[in-house]
């Protein structure tokens, strides 16, 4: 007797849940946005008396578009390969595509996030780099030779030169 007063406090619970409502859905019962049936009129609250209003418009702000500050300058643009290599060998391992705002190496590529130019001629370019599975962030310094037929790259104090293939 003592389990049978609980059940039947439950009987009309389960009566309700079994109910859709009158709604014809692919899987009756089952309510797909429980905000829209619990509060199917809801408004946006009115801000309270107390609230900040700004007293003038916020300013518009214009976004930089592509600057001279992320893009690599045109006398480093171009195809690339080492000084010994083959132009076209894509399999060569200093092939080297130079695009504004891209590095593609023979096996990463880098994103160029920012570029500066040295009175010396070099500029530093810093890129965000994946390649075999990786990520990691680098700047090269760049310096093309006067005829701009050669490019020398400088990365961790290691030197390469490549040759200009187009």
């Amino acid at each position: 007797m003592r389990f049978l007063l609980p059940l039947a406090l439950l009987a009309p619970a389960f009566a309700l849940a079994g109910c859709d409502g009158g709604k014809d859905d692919s899987q009756p019962g089952i309510v797909t946005n429980i905000l829209d049936d619990a509060l199917p009129n809801a408004q946006q609250p009115p801000p309270p008396d107390n609230a900040i209003v700004p007293a003038e418009p916020l300013p518009d702000i214009p976004q930089p578009e592509d600057s001279a500050e992320s893009s690599i300058p045109a006398p480093l643009l171009g195809r690339w390969t080492g000084a010994a290599e083959t132009c076209g060998d894509r399999a060569a391992a200093l092939e080297l595509t130079v695009t504004p705002d891209r590095l593609i190496f023979h096996e990463s590529e880098g994103r160029v996030t920012a570029v500066k130019g040295q009175e010396d001629g070099r500029v530093r370019v810093t890129a965000d780099f994946t390649g075999e599975g990786e990520s990691w962030t680098r700047t090269l310094e760049m310096k093309p030779s006067a005829d701009g037929r050669r490019l020398t790259i400088v990365n961790d104090g290691a030197s390469v030169t490549r040759k200009r293939c187009n």
